[in-house]
């Protein structure tokens, strides 16, 4: 037992003092004070409390729930002792019995105490509440009707005696307190009986599809009202999805904040939206809106995951539906951004449903989806409005808007003119700018997933969707290809040979991989694209090659040069998504998962990368939700891809296949036998992993993070050997540093950059881009800002490699370190 303070011991007294004397008033601040005391929670003789509440008389009780749910409404928003008041009522069982017989004043506050719940699990105290409201005549508040339907959804005890009462109420047709909901509620309102209809049908689309009849009268419920408006109004409401919430609900003490989730009631609602567009005649601003909604549905929510994956799956069904470009494009590009397995599986559906329907196999959908988006030649188009004109250019990964008035001249801002006389124009032009970096993202990785896909074109097919396409070709253009037997790149408008000989014709093109290829080549080709000044999308030329080392052989079936790090889950988790990688999150429960796998069908393999739990008897490194917040990392392995499957437990343990009936085990592919290209790729994704979620890159650690227990692994990463990727940046930064402004205060010596400021000299090492400065390698920590879209200092051959822009801003802020004003940083000089 926890021993008593005097404090709280005090407090019990005076609560029971003020029971016995049945103060309701006087009882309420004291309550408050002693839940405060306590965070909440009753302790051995607060329990006292509860017992003598129970046995009062019902009216001293009446009293005292009034007194709570009126304070309750005294307190601001976001308060904890809001929640301490709910969870006195709870506690006292009083919201259970709901007081019956109470006066409507007492009910009134009761309710829009309950009304600013997500849930209330108790359907009785419910139930008999909207009762004596409706007896009294009166209707219930649109917000506690909200409640309701939420806990309908919710709750599972008294499931049925709350769906009676559900069918009983005349609400609104979606719950208000949403932005997306109340602007759709009030302009129902105004327009008349059949746009609430129509928002009353979106509510019932509770199916996983929507059923030929849902669709006959969603049909009948549209063709009673303008389909241009029609569209126009729903994609506005649907532009408001996941906004903050308008009425605010009180966030548990355990669990996700329900103000950073959809509205379970309101999500069918969306899911109806989505297909009620689908059944109107096709519009670029629908598959953009649409395609936006899936990414705000599945934007991940702490304690919880994704926002709300139906609505994102019914917005991919939707895409489905319509037979245009612009929501092919939209699938395309989705499915390369979309991580969660349930609408990835919805998005591969709905691809190959479009690829068989038109004879094409899945890659070439994909190619065929991408739009050109108004650009004539690559990455760029001219667009009139009156005598001004839009200069609309792509440079890197990013589109930029220009202005010239009629006179040619460069202008900073859209023309006055045009902002009131083409206003439509100017909006969709924005739009499109937005589309064309959000494709760009899109496209670039799938390229960057093509080296193990066995890809190969004609020559023909190459030039049409990748050299030639508007959008597409400016990556291609910045890429090397394989044209038959012939290596070429893109330069002054053809493709040209390493001695810039062009190349017009072939027979076959595959994208060029730096494995099977001499290093001098490789250098070559390097030196090829800095003459150029051309910047690859990503790694190409410059792309780690990882060989079998001596040790692996050894080994023979697995690698274990990525074991023994210690990674962020999540990151490491997102990350392999996006590298095409499937895992499973590691929980602090008593279950086995397979380890993060990645499957090679092309190549008859799987790759995998064996991971548990890191240290489950320390409680601050689990989240909330029972997932831990860091991995220990084990070995590589590659398997037949039909191969059973291995699985470990999930808070350590070694990992053993699991068979099932007279299934025999199946030997590892032994490393030798891996084709080198696989092994190279594979090996690069779990560096990428390693080099990106360790948290030996996380500057703040030097304290070895909780409790000590990561300083030998923080310093020994840190500061430690340089791993491939360090490697490739040590090389560039190499031919880069004699370059800078800074050169002649810059050296590169083995792991470091070395820096020469006024103060001190400093040593940047290439992997982590950790600091060390004079005198005693004193460690400097400086946390650079996430801001991906800060220029990168000079050429550089190749966009994606943070590290090498972190390492670079520091160093020129080291070099000038009189001219720091941060009082962090200074503190450390």
């Amino acid at each position: 037992m926890v021993a008593l303070t005097p404090e709280h011991a005090q407090r019990v007294g005076e609560a029971l003092a003020l029971i016995e004397a049945e103060d309701a008033e006087g009882l309420v601040p004291e309550l408050l004070g002693l839940f405060e005391l306590t965070d909440g929670k009753w302790r051995r003789d607060g329990h006292q409390v509860a017992e003598a509440v129970y046995a009062a008389d019902t009216a001293f009780q009446a009293r005292l729930l009034h007194g709570l749910a009126a304070r309750y409404h005294e307190l601001e928003h976001g308060t904890v002792g809001r929640r301490h008041i709910v969870d006195l009522l709870n506690s006292f069982r009083m919201m259970r019995a709901a007081a019956e017989g109470q006066p409507p004043a007492t009910r009134a506050v009761l309710i829009g105490l309950l009304a600013e719940q997500d849930v209330h699990h108790d359907p009785s105290g419910l139930i008999r509440l909207a009762d004596q409201e409706f007896a009294d005549g009166r209707a219930l508040p649109d917000a506690f009707v909200a409640v309701i339907r939420r806990s309908y959804l919710t709750v599972w005890n008294g499931r049925k005696r709350l769906g009676d009462l559900v069918a009983r109420l005349d609400g609104p047709p979606v719950n208000p307190g949403e932005a997306w909901s109340d602007r759709a509620l009030a302009e129902a309102a105004e327009l008349g009986e059949d746009w609430r209809r129509l928002l009353t049908h979106a509510a019932t689309a509770t199916s996983t599809r929507p059923s030929a009849k849902w669709d006959r009268t969603g049909r009948v419920l549209i063709a009673a009202l303008d389909a241009d408006e029609v569209r126009e109004r729903l994609l506005s409401w649907l532009r408001l999805a996941g906004r903050p919430r308008t009425g605010l609900l009180l966030e548990p003490r355990y669990g996700p904040n329900p103000n950073a989730t959809f509205d379970p009631y309101n999500a069918d609602a969306l899911r109806g939206l989505t297909w009620l567009l689908s059944l109107l005649p096709a519009h670029p601003e629908t598959a953009r809106t649409l395609g936006a909604l899936v990414e705000t549905a599945l934007r991940k929510v702490a304690g919880l995951g994704p926002v709300n994956p139906k609505v994102a799956n019914a917005a991919v069904i939707a895409l489905g539906r319509i037979d245009d470009e612009p929501a092919l494009a939209e699938l395309a590009r989705l499915a390369t951004r979309v991580t969660f397995k349930g609408t990835l599986k919805v998005l591969n559906t709905a691809l190959d449903a479009r690829a068989e329907a038109r004879g094409l196999s899945r890659e070439e959908i994909e190619e065929l989806a991408v739009p050109g988006y108004g650009l004539t030649g690559a990455g760029r188009a001219e667009h009139r409005f009156g005598e001004v004109t839009a200069l609309l250019e792509v440079h890197g990964s990013k589109a930029v808007l220009s202005w010239r008035n009629a006179a040619g001249k460069a202008v900073r801002s859209v023309p006055a003119a045009v902002r009131r006389d083409h206003a439509d124009e100017l909006k969709e032009l924005k739009a499109a700018v937005k589309d064309i970096d959000r494709m760009l993202a899109a496209q670039s990785e799938r390229l960057d997933r093509q080296f193990l896909s066995r890809r190969t074109w004609p020559y023909a097919a190459w030039r049409e969707r990748y050299l030639d396409h508007p959008l597409v070709g400016t990556l291609a253009r910045r890429l090397l290809w394989t044209v038959d037997d012939t290596t070429v790149g893109f330069a002054d408008g053809e493709p040209r040979t390493l001695a810039d000989a062009p190349v017009t014709e072939g027979s076959r093109v595959a994208l060029w991989h730096p494995v099977g290829h001499e290093p001098a080549e490789v250098v070559a080709w390097r030196d090829w694209l800095e003459r150029h000044g051309i910047t690859q999308p990503f790694k190409q030329a410059h792309r780690e090659v990882y060989l079998l080392t001596d040790a692996e052989r050894a080994t023979g079936t697995y690698s274990n040069r990525f074991a023994a790090h210690f990674l962020r889950q999540h990151q490491f988790h997102s990350l392999a998504a996006i590298r095409g990688w499937h895992n499973k999150l590691r929980l602090a429960v008593d279950d086995e998962a397979p380890p993060a796998v990645r499957e090679l069908p092309r190549w008859g393999l799987r790759a995998e990368y064996w991971i548990t739990g890191d240290d489950g008897e320390h409680y601050e490194d689990i989240t909330d939700s029972g997932s831990f917040l860091r991995l220990r990392t084990d070995q590589v392995r590659f398997y037949p891809i039909d191969a059973p499957q291995n699985s470990a437990h999930c808070c350590g343990g070694e990992y053993r296949m699991w068979l099932r009936g007279d299934t025999t085990p199946v030997d590892p592919v032994p490393l030798s036998d891996v084709p080198p290209l696989v092994l190279s790729e594979v090996l690069r994704d779990v560096d990428l992993f390693v080099g990106v979620a360790s948290v030996g890159n996380d500057p703040t650690w030097q304290d070895g993070g909780p409790d000590g227990r990561f300083r030998e692994y923080w310093t020994s990463y840190g500061f430690g050997e340089l791993g491939a990727s360090a490697e490739t940046r040590r090389a560039l930064l190499e031919r880069l540093v004699p370059r800078l402004a800074i050169a002649d205060r810059c050296t590169i010596e083995g792991r470091f950059l070395h820096v020469k400021g006024d103060r001190h000299t400093y040593k940047i090492h290439l992997g982590s881009g950790n600091i060390l400065r004079t005198p005693n390698d004193q460690y400097v920590c400086i946390v650079p800002k996430s801001n991906p879209a800060t220029p990168q200092p000079g050429y550089l051959p190749y966009e994606g490699d943070r590290m090498l822009g972190v390492i670079l801003s520091k160093a020129m802020l080291l070099a000038a370190d009189t001219k720091i004003t941060d009082p962090t940083i200074l503190s450390q000089l």
